[in-house]
């Protein structure tokens, strides 16, 4: 039986830092505009069950907003940094793959929340597209991204 696989990641200042150990999602790319608005552009993220997940800094750093009603977002609250959301229902924490360091051997699979997107840029890379959660796993019913 293979090791589960652990990463790390932190913010931009350093001031939160994590550990998360697999198995991971796929990456999903998700282009809603609650995510162009948090993060100035699609977001990319990863998820795990919240006992696969610690802070091993910065929780005073960490902050929570609450977008709506069904999810909250986490930042460092000294650079800015976004780096996770969490459904109130607890089932899973969403890693914003940027924040994980490299290598992270996790690859994407596809797009979400594609209808949403701005008008700026084309989707190039082939991968599926869906206009809502589509082929995101665990995903809610309601329309809060990753």
């Amino acid at each position: 039986m293979a090791k589960p696989v652990k990463l790390t990641g932190q913010c931009l200042c350093g001031a939160v830092r994590f550990e998360a150990t697999g198995p991971f999602r796929p990456i999903s790319y998700c282009h809603c505009r609650q995510c162009a608005r948090w993060t100035g552009h699609l977001v990319a993220a990863t998820s795990v069950t919240p006992d696969r997940f610690a802070l091993t800094a910065g929780e005073a750093a960490l902050k929570w907003y609450a977008a709506s009603s069904e999810a909250k977002r986490g930042f460092c609250g000294e650079c800015g940094s976004s780096l996770l959301w969490k459904p109130e229902d607890g089932s899973r924490i969403s890693i914003c793959a940027g924040a994980l360091d490299p290598p992270t051997g996790i690859r994407a699979t596809h797009h979400i929340f594609v209808a949403d997107k701005s008008d700026y840029y084309p989707i190039t890379d082939g991968l599926p597209q869906h206009d809502g959660w589509g082929g995101s796993s665990a995903a809610p019913a309601t329309k809060n991204q990753e």
